[in-house]
């Protein structure tokens, strides 16, 4: 009996370079059929859009080496055999007293091979390769319990997108690709993870004032309602990341972290936005999150709510590495 051949590998250019995609016929999502070519076809018809988001930061890498059925490997590492022109950034853990080379993406190029090498998911840092100390981006995660309807995801979005306006920040939100939202504001990186994440909890504990019978920022999750919203500060700790703007998830239904419009939000479904949907979306609109390098807050205000409401973050998880 013979075995079934693997497909022949396909060359896909992408700018200067070459990438050779191997077994693209290989399925990663049985439920859709979507295959490996599918994946890197799908990157390839949001290339500015996910550059954008992964640009200059060291990126997590979710791999799915035999599709969904498989399973997941997380690597922090970039996977051996990497090209001369694969850019990477040297991280310490002080916590494991180790290095690890992640990549740094500069081009989308980066991305495709990161692709060939079975990437479904993006998750970058928060911090750029030129100071990875010191974070350029503030993450609001609005995080549904178990028991959290969707309705109540959107209706603290509006609370959100309130809250910032009072303060002068430009907030840029997303469907996380599963049941939640993000959204993300550039800052001035001028502050260490520490005060990032201080901030990150000032302004979430003020979304909870405004609605708590909706919200809660109890890090523990046996205190939290199983019925409420958790804004989850600790996303903007050091090494906490979260899948990118315009990054497949490896679920069944390949649903993408997709950029919506404020006004948007009230009438979306996030399962709406997968791989099969997306590009046509990002064809028509381009890279809504195209101008977020435009848009820089400066956090003294936060961390001044902080100050005048004191938490003792040692008691929540610290900040990994």
């Amino acid at each position: 009996m013979t075995s079934k051949s693997a497909s022949p590998a396909v060359e896909l250019k992408v700018g200067e370079h070459t990438v050779r995609v191997s077994n693209p016929d290989r399925v990663y999502f049985p439920e859709t059929g979507a295959t490996k070519l599918d994946l890197a076809q799908y990157y390839l018809s949001v290339g500015d859009g996910i550059v954008n988001a992964l640009r200059e930061r060291p990126c997590m890498l979710h791999r799915f080496p035999k599709g969904l059925p498989g399973g997941k490997v997380h690597q922090k590492r970039i996977p051996h055999g990497a090209p001369d022109w694969i850019p990477t950034v040297q991280l310490y853990f002080p916590r494991y007293g180790r290095t690890a080379d992640e990549l740094c993406v500069q081009k989308l190029a980066d991305v495709l091979w990161a692709v060939q090498m079975s990437t479904v998911e993006f998750h970058p840092w928060n911090s750029r390769r030129a100071d990875t100390e010191l974070p350029d981006e503030w993450r609001i995660d609005l995080d549904p319990m178990p028991d959290c309807p969707w309705s109540r995801v959107q209706r603290v979005a509006g609370v959100v997108h309130e809250v910032l306006d009072e303060l002068g920040a430009v907030g840029w939100p997303k469907t996380s690709g599963g049941k939640g939202l993000h959204i993300y504001v550039r800052i001035d990186p001028t502050h260490g993870f520490q005060e990032v994440r201080r901030a990150a909890l000032a302004f979430a504990r003020e979304v909870e004032r405004r609605a708590p019978t909706e919200v809660t920022t109890a890090w523990w999750r046996k205190d939290r309602d199983p019925g409420h919203l958790f804004v989850d500060y600790n996303q903007n700790a050091r090494d906490h990341t979260i899948a990118a703007a315009y990054s497949v998830r490896g679920v069944p239904e390949a649903t993408v972290s997709t950029p919506v419009r404020w006004s948007e939000i009230p009438d979306i479904d996030p399962r709406d936005f997968t791989m099969a949907t997306v590009p046509a979306r990002y064809a028509e609109l381009g890279d809504l999150h195209a101008g977020i390098d435009d848009a820089v807050f400066e956090i003294d205000p936060l961390l001044e709510w902080a100050a005048r409401d004191p938490v003792d973050l040692d008691q929540d998880e610290e900040s990994r590495g």
